[in-house]
Formats: structure tokens, sequence, C-alpha cells
């Protein structure tokens, strides 16, 4: 069994706190690791190696960092089997979905080395005789990132990331069911020349850090992705310290499924978009909305493809569906289902745990009287609601305090721009899955899935602050 310290400074140290925690396998709750906890004093040591090397590191040529970032991926790739392995154990990973993440994150992180020479600034022309007007953006400081459980590696480096490319310092607190992982990708950073201190990791329960990393003003912006509770809270105490925050929050997003939409297809994508990783995704369409037309066929042909998705061990070949994060969940998602089915819901497949495993699990007939409708379950569960037409399926669509994603499947081209332009959320995916990422769009949500954008240039002006500067050529006559 590994033992994991602290990373400060470039290198591991024991936690001040003497605290230990074992980090456990989901599937059969095994230990992984043991992992020392950090405290208030730990995190102010972080903060102080950070200060300390953002003062050098702001200024480093993109080429650079470039450099760096680029050779973080190379390692990466030459360590992919090591982090497979701690995907499955440690974040109950499926083969495919661990090949996937590790494939995915150095793609990340070569996608933001070719920001590094992009940030830009403007220049304007004067109303002033003879002077020079423009801007410059300069990264910020210190940047306090919040990582979450279910992709601990590609939302690690999406957190870290665009902050190093803009010339930032990092302190990086990852879930505490996923802390190794984090640990990791700091040794890959390290290999890959990142000077000691730009990077952080403070493996930790967030009400052991206090509100340390919020109100110590050497730290400038913080980037937070997980549930949409901890995000208010951490954007009320950002706003009492002036902090500039980007939230990346819950989900409850829906699926569009019009009459004319090609049904196997359909099928596929929704099958896709709701059990990835056992459903435990942001972007999950655990709303499938089907226009009448269409609904009692997609519903049959969805049961049939889901009653084929094997489940179990994430190490068995084929598996699709491993286990939950964390056993209480599965008890909070049981209970949506009951509610569902005891108010008129149809149980098509699925419905009941296997252990620590979920069986993915299809619900026909759901509508908003239901929790599932509006809750977010985070797990294998796919609620199929019936519209009456489009405009009806849209105003389903939108019933949601949530806006991070959605799909619409659909070959009516007037339809589709319909709905790419009044579903309200953060991203819109005609004839295509509800789960899709690249290194340079706009990621991000409305309503309660956050606000701000992270990928390419979006994430680049998070990480940096505009600064207007004016060069008077001659001398400006004055009126008094």
């Amino acid at each position: 069994m590994n033992h994991y310290q602290l990373y400060i400074n470039g290198k591991y140290r024991a936690a001040t706190s003497g605290k230990v925690a074992e980090n456990l396998n989901p599937f059969d709750n095994s230990v992984v690791a043991t992992v020392e906890q950090a405290n208030v004093e730990d995190a102010l040591a972080a903060i102080e190696a950070a200060d300390t090397a953002f003062k050098t590191w702001k200024d480093a040529a993109p080429s650079l960092r470039e450099q760096i970032l680029i050779k973080a991926a190379d390692v990466m790739a030459a360590r992919a089997d090591e982090l497979k392995d701690m995907l499955i154990d440690e974040a109950g990973s499926s083969v495919l979905k661990a090949t996937y993440e590790v494939t995915h994150a150095a793609g990340f992180l070569r996608g933001m080395a070719g920001e590094c020479r992009r940030v830009k600034g403007d220049t304007f022309v004067s109303d002033y005789p003879g002077v020079k007007s423009y801007c410059i953006r300069r990264p910020l400081g210190v940047v306090f990132a919040v990582s979450p459980f279910n992709f601990p590696l590609l939302l690690s480096v999406r957190k870290i990331g665009w902050a190093l490319a803009a010339g930032n310092s990092v302190v990086l607190k990852p879930s505490e069911e996923t802390p190794v992982i984090a640990l990791k990708l700091a040794e890959i950073l390290t290999e890959a020349g990142l000077p000691a201190g730009v990077l952080n990791v403070l493996p930790a329960h967030a009400a052991d850090l206090k509100d340390t990393m919020i109100s110590d003003p050497r730290v400038k912006k913080l980037t937070f992705t997980g549930s949409t509770k901890v995000g208010r809270s951490i954007a009320e105490k950002c706003a009492r310290f002036g902090k500039p925050v980007t939230l990346e929050m819950g989900g409850k997003n829906p699926m569009v499924v019009l009459n004319d939409a090609d049904i196997d297809y359909a099928v596929n994508v929704a099958a896709f978009s709701n059990f990835m990783h056992q459903g435990q995704v942001c972007m999950t369409a655990s709303r499938v909305i089907v226009e009448a037309g269409v609904y009692d066929e997609f519903v049959n042909r969805l049961t049939a493809k889901v009653k084929t998705i094997k489940f179990g061990n994430p190490r068995d070949k084929g598996v699709i569906v491993g286990p939950l994060i964390r056993r209480t969940q599965i008890d909070f998602i049981q209970a949506l289902v009951n509610d569902a089915v005891e108010n008129g819901a149809q149980l098509k497949v699925g419905g009941e745990a296997d252990k620590s495993v979920y069986q993915p699990t299809v619900l026909a007939n759901v509508n908003r009287d239901m929790s599932i409708f509006a809750t977010e379950c985070f797990g294998p569960v796919a609620s199929i609601v019936k519209a009456d037409d489009y405009k009806h399926a849209l105003e389903l669509a939108n019933s949601s305090q949530y806006g991070l994603t959605s799909s619409v499947l659909t070959r009516d081209l007037e339809k589709a721009m319909y709905f790419s332009e009044y579903l309200e959320a953060g991203m819109v995916h005609i004839n295509g899955p509800s789960i899709r990422d690249e290194a340079v769009i706009p990621f991000g949500g409305v309503k309660d899935s956050g606000y701000g954008r992270e990928g390419g240039e979006f994430a680049m002006n998070e990480f940096t602050e505009l600064k207007w500067i004016t060069i008077q050529t001659g001398q400006q006559k004055f009126p008094f």
C-alpha cells in the first residue's frame, strides 16, 4: 500500500495536522492508499510557496510555459498505465473511461500549451492628441482550484492548466475521494520542468482548511467544479472578500428527441449520455424528452439497449457501469427511483443496487411532479419524458434550475436552430451527445450550473486581468 504526503513547493512534505485518511476503492471498499491531510497551517505554507513562485513565473517566457505543458503531456502518456490503474482503483472508472480520461487529459495539456502565446490585448484610437492607448492582460497571481471526484485527472488538468498557461501559480485541493491522482499530476508537471511552488496540492477536507484559501489576500481567484450547494457557498464567501470565481456546478441536462430523428442513433446517443461513468458526469442527459410521435418506439429501443449494458467490477472486460463513488449515493438514487415509480413512472429496466453498483436504469412516463425530474441524482438513471410537440419539448427542457449542457436530435434545420437559440443552457449539441468537451471551447453553464467559462481563449481571459495603458507623446494641454 502506498502512503502519500502533501505536495508543496515542488516536493512531498508531511502534514502538520498529523491526520491520515484511508483512500478507499469504491467498488470493494479496499484501501488503495493512505493520504496525509492538510490543515490551515499547511494551506498557509502552500499559499506562501505559490506566492513566492509567482513572482518569477508570471514573467516566464511563453515558450517555456508551452514547453513544460507539452512535456507534461508526453510524461502523462508515458505513465498512462499507472494513471489508468489509479483511476480504476480510486475513482471506480471502467477501463474504457480511464483510457478516455488519460488520453483526453494529455490532449488538453497540449491545447493549453497552444494558448501560452495567445494572451492578447488591444489598441484603441484616442480622442486625446498624441495619446497611444492600449490594453494588456497580466496573470492574476495565486489561484485556488477545487477539482471533483468524477474525472479527477481531466478536471484537475482543466482547473490548473489554463491558470498555469496564463502565468499564475496554483494551489489545488482535489476531492477527498480522489486525492492520489491529483498528487500524481503534480509529479508529472514537476518532471516536465514546472518550477517549485508553481503548483501545490493539498489533500484535505474543506472544513479543515476553514476559509483560509478565500480570505488570504495573496489568493487572487478561485475556480471550482462540484455541487451547486457548495459552489453557492464559495461564491458568497468570495463576494465578501472581493475575489473573482469561476463556478462549474450541477446539471440536470435535457436530451430532446424529435419525431424526425433517427431513432437508432438517438438511442445510442442517449445510452452514452446517461451511462458514461455510471452517470456521474455533470453533462449527463438524465432528462430524455421525447416527442409523442416516436415516444413508445424510443422507450422500447432504449430499454433493449440498456439491458445489454454490462455492469459490475470496473476491471472486468466490457463493463460500462461500475461503482458509485460512495455507498450513500445508492440510497439517494434509490429514493428518487422509488418516488418516481410510486407516482406513476414505469420502471423499464434496473432500479436496484448490486452492492456498490447501481444497475443501469430506465424510467418511462416521468413528469414534472416527480422529484427525479428536477433533482440531479448523479447516477445511472435515464428518465424519459413525453412531449406533445417540439415547442412543448423546449418548455420541458427549460423547466430546470440548471443550464449546463443539452442535446437535440432532429433532421429539421429550422427546429435545430430554434433549440440552439432558445434552449437555456451554456452548451447545445445538435445531433450529438450531451457529454462533449474540447480544449478550445467555452465550457460552462447558466442558471444554477454556474458562471464563467473554461477552455481556450475564454479561460485565458478568466485567469488574467485587463490593464489599460496610455502613452502621451508631446504635452497635453489642460483647461487650467
